[in-house]
């Protein structure tokens, strides 16, 4: 919603602007089909030959998550709190035999079950099944697991932020394409250069509108999309960071109670419950979960 209330801003104000000023749209209007298809045309292309099949597709549904926006919101930061700590509470008075049947169907889980937003999340759920399965595999000295955490995170950073780079690669270069189509124009107009001024003049603002468009999708359209999918690809990442913190916690021998207390405390600030929300949540958790 906010990157749609933004582009119209940004249109309204840019060509808003250059109506008051007396300048006129017919030559803008006449010569954006021609210019758009090379200067948008020619970025698409390049996009193509410098990206994997696997890049360009995480790059499209890329877009559809910058205009989404975060995923998480402040009830399910609560909530993956909450399911963390029923786990990590069995385990602690049931032992790690009690935990296996959740982990490795997690989706027949009753504990799972509880939160369907987080359950119908897969890589969520799989990163924190993965590591309580090699904790009943004895995997538990909380420095080791918390290096392999660490390893994991990065790997799935990098790999999610492939699009986002793609994206920002090609705004930055999409002033340069601006200017290949404005220099195609001016090769034109000099094709014509006996025709009258007013006619040479109306050409060469055709060709100038190619560098405008180059400008104008780059820094008003793709960079601040690219810039947006950045923010929310981050956001997104401090989801499974918060899970990391909890378990770490636990593995070093807190409570349940502390361990979850400790993941709210690195909750970002804006989803963070508080104290009492985060404790009543817990209080009112079923216990016959396990």
């Amino acid at each position: 919603m906010f990157i749609i209330i933004g582009l119209v801003v940004v249109f309204v104000c840019v060509f808003g602007s250059f109506i008051l000023a007396g300048g006129k749209m017919e030559i803008i209007l006449h010569a954006a089909p021609h210019e758009l298809m090379a200067v948008a045309g020619g970025a698409l292309g390049a996009f193509i030959v410098a990206n994997s099949k696997t890049v360009l597709k995480k790059a499209g549904q890329g877009i559809g998550r910058a205009f989404k926006g975060e995923k998480w919101q402040k009830q399910d930061y609560q909530d993956l709190l909450c399911l963390l700590f029923l786990l990590i509470r069995t385990v602690r008075t049931k032992g790690v035999v009690a935990i296996e049947s959740h982990i490795e169907r997690p989706e027949e889980s009753k504990i799972f079950q509880q939160f369907p937003r987080l359950l119908a999340d897969h890589h969520l759920v799989a990163f924190i099944c993965d590591y309580l399965r090699m904790m009943t595999m004895n995997f538990d000295d909380p420095h080791q697991v918390e290096d392999a955490m660490e390893k994991d995170l990065e790997k799935h950073h990098e790999e999610e932020h492939q699009a986002q780079h793609a994206l920002q690669i090609m705004a930055d270069g999409l002033p340069a394409i601006g200017i290949v189509a404005a220099v195609l124009g001016v090769v034109k107009t000099m094709g014509s250069i006996d025709q009258p001024t007013e006619i040479l003049g109306a050409m060469i603002g055709g060709a100038l509108v190619g560098t405008f468009l180059g400008v104008l999708l780059s820094y008003c359209i793709v960079g601040p999309i690219a810039e947006r999918l950045r923010q929310v690809l981050e956001a997104e990442s401090q989801f499974l960071r918060l899970a990391k913190t909890v378990i770490i916690a636990h593995l070093q021998g807190l409570a349940p109670q502390v361990a979850v207390e400790i993941g709210r405390r690195n909750t970002p600030s804006e989803h963070a419950p508080s104290f009492l929300e985060l404790e009543e949540a817990i209080n009112e958790l079923p216990n016959n979960l396990a």
